[in-house]
Protein backbone atom coordinates (compact mmCIF):
# COMPACT_ATOMS: atom_id res chain seq x y z
CA UNK A 1 0.00 0.00 0.00
CA UNK A 2 1.63 3.26 -1.08
CA UNK A 3 0.82 6.90 -0.58
CA UNK A 4 0.76 9.39 -3.45
CA UNK A 5 -0.55 12.86 -4.24
CA UNK A 6 -3.86 11.54 -5.54
CA UNK A 7 -4.58 9.73 -2.26
CA UNK A 8 -3.83 12.94 -0.34
CA UNK A 9 -6.33 14.85 -2.49
CA UNK A 10 -8.94 12.15 -2.12
CA UNK A 11 -8.74 12.10 1.68
CA UNK A 12 -8.24 15.80 2.33
CA UNK A 13 -4.83 15.28 3.91
CA UNK A 14 -2.33 18.10 3.62
CA UNK A 15 1.10 17.45 2.09
CA UNK A 16 3.68 17.09 4.82
CA UNK A 17 6.93 19.03 4.81
CA UNK A 18 9.91 16.79 5.49
CA UNK A 19 10.46 16.39 9.22
CA UNK A 20 7.37 18.36 10.24
CA UNK A 21 5.15 16.75 12.90
CA UNK A 22 1.60 16.05 11.73
CA UNK A 23 -1.75 16.33 13.48
CA UNK A 24 -4.37 13.58 13.36
CA UNK A 25 -7.52 12.26 14.99
CA UNK A 26 -8.03 8.90 16.71
CA UNK A 27 -11.05 7.01 15.42
CA UNK A 28 -12.15 3.67 14.04
CA UNK A 29 -11.40 2.70 10.45
CA UNK A 30 -14.98 3.28 9.34
CA UNK A 31 -14.75 6.97 10.28
CA UNK A 32 -11.81 7.66 7.97
CA UNK A 33 -13.82 9.85 5.59
CA UNK A 34 -15.07 12.02 8.47
CA UNK A 35 -11.53 12.44 9.80
CA UNK A 36 -10.28 13.38 6.33
CA UNK A 37 -13.13 15.87 5.92
CA UNK A 38 -11.99 17.56 9.12
CA UNK A 39 -8.60 18.21 7.49
CA UNK A 40 -6.56 15.81 9.62
CA UNK A 41 -3.12 14.85 8.38
CA UNK A 42 -3.84 11.24 9.33
CA UNK A 43 -6.30 8.87 10.96
CA UNK A 44 -4.87 7.14 14.03
CA UNK A 45 -6.82 3.93 13.69
CA UNK A 46 -8.05 2.03 16.71
CA UNK A 47 -7.16 -1.65 16.68
CA UNK A 48 -9.64 -3.46 18.95
CA UNK A 49 -13.08 -3.68 17.34
CA UNK A 50 -11.92 -1.93 14.17
CA UNK A 51 -8.87 -3.50 12.54
CA UNK A 52 -9.14 -6.55 14.76
CA UNK A 53 -12.53 -8.08 15.57
CA UNK A 54 -13.62 -10.81 17.95
CA UNK A 55 -15.35 -13.83 16.46
CA UNK A 56 -18.16 -15.87 17.99
CA UNK A 57 -15.55 -18.31 19.29
CA UNK A 58 -13.72 -15.54 21.15
CA UNK A 59 -10.79 -15.53 18.75
CA UNK A 60 -9.52 -12.23 17.35
CA UNK A 61 -8.90 -11.84 13.63
CA UNK A 62 -8.32 -9.03 11.12
CA UNK A 63 -11.53 -7.35 9.95
CA UNK A 64 -12.67 -8.20 6.43
CA UNK A 65 -13.72 -5.85 3.68
CA UNK A 66 -12.17 -2.65 4.99
CA UNK A 67 -12.07 0.25 2.54
CA UNK A 68 -8.65 1.59 1.50
CA UNK A 69 -7.27 4.48 3.55
CA UNK A 70 -3.85 6.17 3.44
CA UNK A 71 -1.15 4.57 5.61
CA UNK A 72 -0.99 6.03 9.11
CA UNK A 73 1.90 6.88 11.44
CA UNK A 74 0.25 5.63 14.63
CA UNK A 75 -2.37 3.23 16.03
CA UNK A 76 -4.20 3.03 19.38
CA UNK A 77 -6.36 0.74 21.56
CA UNK A 78 -4.13 -2.28 21.12
CA UNK A 79 -5.51 -4.65 23.76
CA UNK A 80 -9.00 -5.70 24.90
CA UNK A 81 -9.58 -6.06 28.64
CA UNK A 82 -9.68 -9.85 28.36
CA UNK A 83 -6.02 -10.03 27.29
CA UNK A 84 -4.46 -9.75 30.75
CA UNK A 85 -0.88 -8.69 30.17
CA UNK A 86 0.05 -8.27 33.86
CA UNK A 87 -1.34 -11.59 35.11
CA UNK A 88 1.37 -14.25 35.70
CA UNK A 89 -1.34 -16.92 35.58
CA UNK A 90 -1.84 -16.24 31.87
CA UNK A 91 0.81 -18.01 29.78
CA UNK A 92 2.96 -15.49 27.97
CA UNK A 93 2.43 -17.55 24.81
CA UNK A 94 -1.27 -16.61 24.87
CA UNK A 95 -0.39 -12.93 25.06
CA UNK A 96 2.12 -13.39 22.25
CA UNK A 97 -0.49 -15.11 20.06
CA UNK A 98 -2.86 -12.15 20.43
CA UNK A 99 -0.12 -9.59 19.82
CA UNK A 100 1.13 -11.46 16.77
CA UNK A 101 -2.33 -11.24 15.22
CA UNK A 102 -2.72 -7.61 16.23
CA UNK A 103 0.51 -6.36 14.67
CA UNK A 104 -0.23 -8.38 11.53
CA UNK A 105 -3.62 -6.63 11.31
CA UNK A 106 -1.99 -3.21 11.77
CA UNK A 107 0.90 -3.62 9.34
CA UNK A 108 -1.01 -3.30 6.03
CA UNK A 109 -2.33 0.13 7.09
CA UNK A 110 0.90 1.50 8.51
CA UNK A 111 3.58 3.84 7.30
CA UNK A 112 7.13 2.58 7.76
CA UNK A 113 8.11 2.66 11.45
CA UNK A 114 4.58 3.57 12.51
CA UNK A 115 3.99 3.63 16.26
CA UNK A 116 1.56 1.40 18.16
CA UNK A 117 0.34 2.77 21.48
CA UNK A 118 0.26 0.31 24.36
CA UNK A 119 -2.21 1.90 26.74
CA UNK A 120 -5.16 -0.39 27.42
CA UNK A 121 -5.52 0.17 31.16
CA UNK A 122 -7.99 -2.62 31.92
CA UNK A 123 -5.75 -5.12 30.19
CA UNK A 124 -2.68 -4.22 32.22
CA UNK A 125 -4.30 -3.83 35.64
CA UNK A 126 -2.69 -6.25 38.10
CA UNK A 127 -5.37 -8.74 39.24
CA UNK A 128 -6.43 -8.86 42.88
CA UNK A 129 -4.29 -11.23 44.94
CA UNK A 130 -1.33 -11.11 42.54
CA UNK A 131 1.99 -10.06 44.04
CA UNK A 132 2.79 -6.61 42.67
CA UNK A 133 6.36 -7.47 41.80
CA UNK A 134 5.22 -10.54 39.86
CA UNK A 135 2.59 -8.49 38.04
CA UNK A 136 5.11 -5.84 37.08
CA UNK A 137 7.55 -8.46 35.78
CA UNK A 138 4.82 -10.05 33.69
CA UNK A 139 3.83 -6.66 32.28
CA UNK A 140 7.46 -5.99 31.40
CA UNK A 141 7.59 -9.36 29.61
CA UNK A 142 4.42 -8.43 27.71
CA UNK A 143 5.85 -5.06 26.67
CA UNK A 144 9.04 -6.78 25.52
CA UNK A 145 7.02 -9.31 23.52
CA UNK A 146 4.94 -6.54 21.92
CA UNK A 147 8.10 -4.57 21.10
CA UNK A 148 9.76 -7.53 19.41
CA UNK A 149 6.71 -8.69 17.45
CA UNK A 150 5.99 -5.17 16.25
CA UNK A 151 9.58 -4.73 15.11
CA UNK A 152 9.21 -7.79 12.87
CA UNK A 153 6.58 -5.80 10.94
CA UNK A 154 8.55 -2.54 10.92
CA UNK A 155 6.41 -1.07 13.73
CA UNK A 156 7.36 0.50 17.06
CA UNK A 157 5.43 -0.12 20.28
CA UNK A 158 5.21 2.81 22.71
CA UNK A 159 4.13 2.69 26.36
CA UNK A 160 1.40 5.12 27.40
CA UNK A 161 1.07 6.14 31.06
CA UNK A 162 -2.59 6.09 32.14
CA UNK A 163 -4.21 7.77 35.13
CA UNK A 164 -5.06 5.79 38.24
CA UNK A 165 -8.75 5.65 37.39
CA UNK A 166 -7.88 3.41 34.43
CA UNK A 167 -5.08 1.25 35.78
CA UNK A 168 -2.86 0.61 38.80
CA UNK A 169 0.34 0.24 36.77
CA UNK A 170 2.44 3.04 35.22
CA UNK A 171 0.43 6.22 35.79
CA UNK A 172 2.86 8.98 34.82
CA UNK A 173 5.63 9.70 32.35
CA UNK A 174 8.16 9.55 35.18
CA UNK A 175 6.85 6.14 36.32
CA UNK A 176 6.90 4.85 32.75
CA UNK A 177 10.49 6.01 32.26
CA UNK A 178 11.63 4.36 35.49
CA UNK A 179 9.63 1.18 34.91
CA UNK A 180 11.06 0.63 31.45
CA UNK A 181 14.63 1.31 32.51
CA UNK A 182 14.29 -0.99 35.53
CA UNK A 183 13.20 -3.85 33.27
CA UNK A 184 15.85 -3.43 30.58
CA UNK A 185 13.41 -1.77 28.18
CA UNK A 186 15.19 1.55 27.78
CA UNK A 187 14.70 1.43 24.01
CA UNK A 188 10.89 1.62 24.41
CA UNK A 189 9.61 5.17 24.02
CA UNK A 190 6.61 6.85 25.64
CA UNK A 191 3.31 8.46 24.72
CA UNK A 192 2.63 11.82 26.35
CA UNK A 193 -1.14 12.26 26.76
CA UNK A 194 -2.41 15.58 28.13
CA UNK A 195 -5.53 13.89 29.54
CA UNK A 196 -3.50 11.59 31.79
CA UNK A 197 -0.92 14.25 32.63
CA UNK A 198 -3.69 16.54 33.88
CA UNK A 199 -5.54 13.87 35.86
CA UNK A 200 -2.32 12.73 37.52
CA UNK A 201 -1.17 16.28 38.19
CA UNK A 202 2.19 15.62 36.55
CA UNK A 203 4.20 18.80 36.14
CA UNK A 204 5.10 20.25 32.77
CA UNK A 205 8.67 20.39 34.08
CA UNK A 206 8.59 16.58 34.10
CA UNK A 207 7.04 16.61 30.63
CA UNK A 208 9.88 18.84 29.40
CA UNK A 209 12.55 16.69 31.06
CA UNK A 210 11.22 13.46 29.57
CA UNK A 211 10.36 14.91 26.16
CA UNK A 212 13.33 13.23 24.40
CA UNK A 213 11.83 9.84 25.35
CA UNK A 214 8.38 10.69 23.91
CA UNK A 215 7.57 9.12 20.55
CA UNK A 216 3.94 10.19 20.17
CA UNK A 217 1.52 12.74 21.64
CA UNK A 218 -2.19 12.55 22.49
CA UNK A 219 -4.23 15.65 23.31
CA UNK A 220 -7.73 16.57 24.39
CA UNK A 221 -9.40 19.35 26.32
CA UNK A 222 -11.18 19.35 29.68
CA UNK A 223 -13.00 16.04 30.33
CA UNK A 224 -11.48 14.78 27.05
CA UNK A 225 -13.55 17.10 24.92
CA UNK A 226 -12.17 18.30 21.58
CA UNK A 227 -9.38 20.87 21.93
CA UNK A 228 -10.82 24.37 22.09
CA UNK A 229 -13.91 23.30 24.04
CA UNK A 230 -12.33 23.51 27.50
CA UNK A 231 -9.62 25.27 29.45
CA UNK A 232 -6.70 22.85 29.64
CA UNK A 233 -3.22 24.35 28.92
CA UNK A 234 -2.67 22.75 25.53
CA UNK A 235 -0.10 25.29 24.34
CA UNK A 236 1.96 24.97 27.50
CA UNK A 237 1.93 21.17 27.22
CA UNK A 238 3.02 21.14 23.59
CA UNK A 239 5.62 23.83 24.21
CA UNK A 240 7.11 21.78 27.05
CA UNK A 241 7.43 18.81 24.71
CA UNK A 242 8.81 20.74 21.74
CA UNK A 243 11.27 22.77 23.82
CA UNK A 244 12.38 19.51 25.43
CA UNK A 245 13.25 18.01 22.05
CA UNK A 246 10.15 15.98 21.11
CA UNK A 247 9.28 16.10 17.40
CA UNK A 248 6.49 13.50 17.47
CA UNK A 249 3.13 13.55 15.71
CA UNK A 250 0.04 14.68 17.65
CA UNK A 251 -3.33 12.92 17.74
CA UNK A 252 -6.59 14.21 19.17
CA UNK A 253 -8.26 11.61 21.40
CA UNK A 254 -11.77 12.44 22.60
CA UNK A 255 -14.45 10.36 24.28
CA UNK A 256 -17.20 11.47 21.89
CA UNK A 257 -17.62 13.48 18.73
CA UNK A 258 -20.94 14.96 17.74
CA UNK A 259 -19.70 15.90 14.28
CA UNK A 260 -16.10 15.03 13.38
CA UNK A 261 -15.89 17.07 10.15
CA UNK A 262 -17.05 20.22 11.96
CA UNK A 263 -15.70 19.75 15.48
CA UNK A 264 -12.55 18.08 14.20
CA UNK A 265 -11.65 20.96 11.90
CA UNK A 266 -11.96 23.46 14.75
CA UNK A 267 -10.05 21.17 17.12
CA UNK A 268 -7.23 20.66 14.63
CA UNK A 269 -6.93 24.40 14.13
CA UNK A 270 -6.69 24.83 17.90
CA UNK A 271 -3.96 22.18 18.14
CA UNK A 272 -1.96 23.52 15.20
CA UNK A 273 -2.13 27.04 16.62
CA UNK A 274 -0.94 25.78 20.01
CA UNK A 275 1.87 23.59 18.60
CA UNK A 276 5.18 25.44 18.14
CA UNK A 277 6.19 22.80 15.58
CA UNK A 278 3.30 23.82 13.29
CA UNK A 279 4.13 27.52 13.16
Amino acid sequence: MTRDASSDRATGNRPRRSGQPQHGIIAAHDRAEEVAAAGADFLEQTVVGSLLVEGADGAWAPADGLAPVPPAPSFAILLPAAVRVSDPAVPLEETADYLCGAVAAIAPWARPRATVVLGSGASRRIPAGVDRGAGERRFADSVRTARDLAAEHGLEVLLEPLHQGETDLVNSLAEAHDFLDAHDLSDVRLVADLFHVMLEGESFEAVHRLAPRVGHIHVADTDRRPPGQGDWPLAAFLTALRDGGCDAHVSIECFTWEDIPVEGRAALETVRTADPAAR
